[in-house]
């Protein structure tokens, strides 16, 4: 009867535990988060250009606005083989994996086990003994601690908002690397142009030696026109070398981003092709767009929340937490005996725990997550805060270099004519020779500078695209050149 009375007590205590868990959350303590409100500018301080619009931008896949089949193929090989983006999904699957651990801790823990021993004890010991025994048991134990102060859910929060930073992470690895690639295409490019533009003017430079040659043999030019065509040509040949070094370091740039080994990117681009140009108007949306649309932001911003819930899960920690502990098994001396009613045993009851007095190690330890998470909502804002400095130079950048590109079109349109003026006057002996000598000087540069110039503009678009995220916003977590991501859980969703 007694027995009978004090598992029934045990009972009610429990089930007065359980009830405490009817409580969804009412009782967690610390702050809750809300998402900081930002203030941007209303719009983008454009310049009076015709290249930008304040439109909507959509630019989800932007490699494509520059119809270039081989950039739109590198892109996707780093997609698939790029092992920085590679560790960074390993990352988001780690992440992941730690709000599994999290959330194990709010169902209850249950073990078995089971033993058997030949025992003796001491016959001098202060209890009776010198029996030799044997003991059988097989049992199981059961721990549930019941989130009454929120430190299990704080900590569940956390981990999803440090899953959804390490997602946002990934993205923002994902939209660097395209850039990168795009922007080393174009060097690619524009340095294979200028050495096409150098070799050009290098046959055109001999052209000019040769004639020279022979109206010094014929005493129509002195030697030191000669001198000085043989020097125009050397300086020009030497720009070569330093042309092909910049060139076969992109392609080694090239081969670590698409993950492969040094020489396959030579082989796949080798072939001269002309510089994709951009388009002639680029949509850039509004200031507050990036806000959805930069992954940075975006994971700032979780981590702004991932460091708030800490605060929670440290704060529960001043007060008691409670558990239901239990146990049941078998015991018996005869192996014969262990199945029978009699073998049978069990605990059952409720336990608290409360750290009264830990020198306030819990207190400054709550001190060191407010700071944190001010240091997370400065990171944030100062996130925010570089993204539009970051766009609007990105578009000045841009709008300056077409105009500097269309300047140099034009450079190099009349130094042609000047230099082939100046040719046929030094013919009729009409000018001297240091005035084809300059044009060659200015031809040769302006062709270089404007091949440069193309490939820089290609690249100030792939920077603007990436100042304004790359066309990526909250809850697109596909990649556009491979498929789908792995499974994400949205910022409205905790898993």
């Amino acid at each position: 009867m007694i027995s009978t009375r004090r598992t029934s007590t045990a009972l009610a205590l429990a089930g007065l535990l359980l009830a405490a868990t009817a409580l969804p959350g009412c009782l967690k303590v610390g702050p809750d988060y809300k998402t900081p409100e930002t203030q941007t500018p209303a719009a983008w301080d454009l310049p009076d250009d015709k290249f930008l619009k304040p439109d909507p931008a959509a630019i989800q896949r932007w490699w494509e606005v520059f119809g270039d089949p081989q950039l739109n193929e590198l892109i996707t090989r780093a997609g698939q083989s790029n092992l920085d983006l590679r560790t960074a999904h390993a990352r988001v699957k780690e992440a992941w994996a730690n709000i599994g651990v999290a959330r194990g801790e709010i169902m209850p823990a249950l073990s078995a086990s089971g033993s058997y021993a030949r025992q003796r004890g001491s016959e001098y010991a202060p209890t009776p003994g010198g029996v030799t025994f044997d003991n059988y048991q097989i049992g199981a134990n059961a721990s549930w601690e019941i989130d009454l102060f929120g430190r299990i859910s704080r900590s569940i929060e956390a981990a999803t908002a440090d899953y959804q930073a390490s997602e946002e992470d990934r993205v923002d690895v994902m939209v660097s690397l395209y850039a990168q690639v795009a922007t080393t295409y174009f060097t690619i490019r524009a340095t294979q142009a200028q050495l096409a533009a150098t070799n050009e003017n290098i046959q055109s430079q001999k052209q000019v030696l040769a004639l020279t040659q022979s109206r010094f043999r014929n005493g129509l030019a002195n030697d030191l026109d000669v001198s000085q065509a043989e020097t125009v040509l050397a300086s020009t040949q030497a720009e070569v070398p330093p042309l092909k070094i910049t060139l076969a370091k992109s392609f080694s740039a090239m081969d670590l981003l698409l993950g492969q080994p040094p020489g396959a990117s030579a082989k796949l681009l080798g072939e001269v092709e002309p510089i994709a140009q951009p388009p002639r108007m680029v949509a850039v949306g509004a200031p507050a767009d990036i806000l959805r649309q930069r992954p940075d932001i975006r994971r700032a911003e979780r981590q702004l929340a991932a460091a708030t819930a800490r605060v929670g899960q440290d704060t529960a920690r001043l007060y008691p937490s409670f558990s239901l502990l239990g146990n049941i098994g078998l015991a018996s001396t005869n192996a014969s005996d262990l199945f029978r009613s009699g073998s049978y045993l069990f605990s059952l009851g409720p336990q608290f725990n409360w750290n009264v007095f830990q020198g306030g190690a819990i207190r400054a330890q709550i001190q060191v997550r407010d700071a944190q998470t001010e240091q997370a909502l400065l990171n944030y804002e100062q996130t925010v805060l570089s993204a539009l400095k970051e766009a609007q130079d990105a578009q000045t950048a841009y709008v300056q270099q077409l105009a500097r590109v269309e300047h140099l079109a034009r450079t190099v349109s009349a130094s042609r004519r000047t230099l082939k003026l100046g040719l046929e006057l030094y013919k009729e002996g009409l000018t001297d020779f240091q005035s084809v000598l300059d044009a060659q000087r200015t031809l040769f540069q302006y062709d270089n500078q404007l091949a440069q110039a193309k490939g820089e503009a290609a690249g100030n678009l792939v920077g603007l695209y990436k100042a304004l995220g790359g066309g990526w916003r909250a809850g697109q977590h596909a990649d556009p050149a491979q498929g789908p991501a792995i499974v994400k859980a949205s910022a409205d969703q905790r898993p």
